[in-house]
């Protein structure tokens, strides 16, 4: 049997990220299934520095990417805000599968919850834990195919590197921006009431107004966060810092009624 060139290989592995299962590249590419799988196994092994084994009780976990298993997108979409946000993936010398962890203040115990009911929803088969630290508590969910679901993992902090969803986020997130919205505004975001004063007939009145500020250090981010709010109809507007952007403020009337019926204060 001839072996696959490697810029097949190369081709299959970019049509995987741009959102293509393994039978969809395999069918394009017309190489048999087994094969897709086997390169994309070997490239996590790669990214991820080592081996790692299928789970950790012996079984084998299909991928919801790779294998096309259907899970529960609506979670997925408030999860995928809240990494963006507040969460990273990890690959500890104690356990040789990775971890999704997401910092939860202790000051939201209800943000906690929804972070670990998130997770259990996109996870089904993968046990949710947690972390206490000094004023939070880092929920986490252990599995070998987090690099498949959240793509934009890579080396070094989001701000120092290219932030971009994949075509098959960018539906999940089209189809469901409030949830992405809720996950980014619970982790970088927060709903204040600003008060400025005003002279009317003769007399200085205090006025107040709510309003919801998103920060991130992440021009890619506050990109998306910002798409987002397109699509609900939430009017917003980039505050810069020396010319670098870094929060997005929602204040009109308008579209912090509609923050507050879809997303509301952390709680």
């Amino acid at each position: 049997m001839r072996p696959h060139s490697n810029a097949k290989r190369e081709q299959a592995l970019d049509l995987h990220r741009r959102g293509a299962t393994n039978r969809e590249v395999a069918r394009c590419l017309q190489v048999p299934y087994g094969t897709v799988g086997y390169w994309l196994h070997r490239e996590r092994l790669r990214r991820s520095g080592g081996d790692r084994p299928s789970t950790g009780d012996g079984r084998r976990r299909e991928c919801p990417r790779c294998e096309s298993r259907s899970f529960d997108r609506r979670a997925y979409s408030y999860l995928l805000g809240l990494y963006l946000g507040d969460g990273h993936i990890i690959q500890s010398s104690g356990h040789r599968v990775p971890s999704l962890m997401i910092a939860c203040a202790d000051a939201w115990p209800g943000l906690i919850a929804e972070c670990e009911e998130a997770m259990r929803r996109v996870f089904p088969h993968n046990a949710v834990s947690g972390t206490r630290r000094t004023g939070c508590r880092n929920v986490k969910v252990y599995s070998q195919h987090l690099w498949c679901l959240f793509p934009q993992h890579g080396p070094g902090k989001k701000h120092d590197r290219r932030i971009e969803l994949v075509s098959w986020q960018r539906d999940i997130v089209d189809t469901h921006p409030w949830e992405l919205i809720r996950g980014l505004v619970h982790s970088d975001g927060c709903r204040i009431t600003n008060w400025t004063t005003r002279t009317v007939g003769g007399e200085r009145k205090r006025y107040e107004y709510p309003r919801y500020l998103f920060a991130n250090r992440s021009e890619d981010i506050l990109r998306i966060y910002g798409r987002a709010l397109d699509r609900v109809g939430v009017e917003w507007k980039l505050l810069r810092r020396d010319a670098i952007p870094y929060n997005v403020s929602v204040a009109r009337r308008a579209s912090v009624a509609l923050m507050d019926a879809h997303v509301g204060p952390k709680y």
